[in-house]
Parts: structure tokens; C-alpha cells; sequence
């Protein structure tokens, strides 16, 4: 079943609203400048996708930190327009990647410190795969070009390292 969180936006103060310290996407100068202009142009035309912290009564970040910041930053809005997600953080992690990656940009070292999280949250490396649509090959290369030798720890690929009974 599919849910529609879009169809439930809400106007909030934007001081109870903030930025995850997860998102491995950073947005150029042209790009923020551009995204700036478009909400200059045409308003606010996607509410901000946050996840509900009632402990600490804030809405965390989980997509459009960029909007977010523009109309704190640029416009200084006083409110904002979001809409909620109710996932563990595993899930909100990984639904910023899909929304980020569907968007076509994303940065390899930020990626891989994301993986260094999920893998810090209990996640196996096909859980990871499965929640970043990443490929079993796009993991092991992501982890092989930014030389975390610690993400290879795994038993999966520790048994490639011992020594075989036959050659005692």
C-alpha cells in the first residue's frame, strides 16, 4: 500500500525545523543559486520532508535541506511547509539517499560516511545495498575507492583472507 504524506503538508515555525547530520548531497553555487531562483519565481512548490522528534518537540530533515535553508537564509521565512515521515532512522537515512540519488547528484566521500553509519546502526551490507538501490559491485567499489578498510571487516569478506586447511 502506498502512502500519500504530500496530500498532509503543514506550515511550521521554522525554528522547530532542522537539519539531519546524515545527507551525503551538497548542491553547487550554480545549482543553490538556481534553486533559489525557482523559489523566488515560482514559490514553494514541494513541502519539506521531515521526520517528528516529540521528544525534542523539532522536525528533523530528511529531504529539501536546501529549500529548507534557502527560505530560512534567504528569504528569512518564518514558516515553512513540510510534511512528515514516521521511519527509524535506518529508514530516514536511507530515504534522503533515494531522494537524493533520484535527483541524479550525490558525493562519493559523503556516501561512503553514510555507509559508515548504517553499518554503525547494525545494517549488513545487503540490507545497505537493498536500502541505497545500491548494487552488491557499487558497494564494494564505493568502499574500495574511498580505502575504508574497516567496512571490509565484515565475515562476508573476512573468509577470503584465511589460510586454506590444504596448505598447512
Amino acid at each position: 500500500m502506498i502512502s500519500f504524506p504530500c496530500m498532509s503538508p503543514k506550515l511550521v515555525p521554522i525554528g522547530k525545523v532542522q537539519a539531519n547530520e546524515y545527507n551525503p548531497n551538497k548542491v553547487a553555487t550554480i545549482e543553490y543559486d538556481l534553486l533559489k531562483q525557482s523559489i523566488e519565481a515560482d514559490g514553494v512548490t514541494m513541502p519539506i520532508v521531515t521526520y517528528y522528534d516529540p521528544s525534542a518537540d523539532k522536525y528533523t530533515v530528511v529531504d529539501g535541506f536546501h529549500r529548507y535553508k534557502i527560505l530560512r537564509d534567504e528569504f528569512q521565512c518564518k514558516e515553512v511547509p513540510i510534511v512528515t515521515i514516521d521511519k527509524d532512522m535506518k529508514d530516514r537515512m536511507a530515504s534522503t539517499v533515494r531522494h537524493n540519488r533520484a535527483r541524479g547528484k550525490h558525493q562519493v566521500d559523503l556516501m561512503a560516511e553514510l555507509v559508515k553509519r548504517l553499518i554503525r546502526e547494525g545494517c549488513t551490507d545487503d540490507e545497505i545495498a537493498e536500502r541505497l538501490g545500491m548494487t552488491d559491485d557499487e558497494l564494494v567499489r564505493l568502499k574500495q575507492v574511498v580505502g575504508i578498510a574497516k567496512l571490509f571487516s565484515s565475515p562476508e569478506y573476512s573468509k577470503a583472507w584465511g589460510e586454506d586447511e590444504d596448505d598447512s
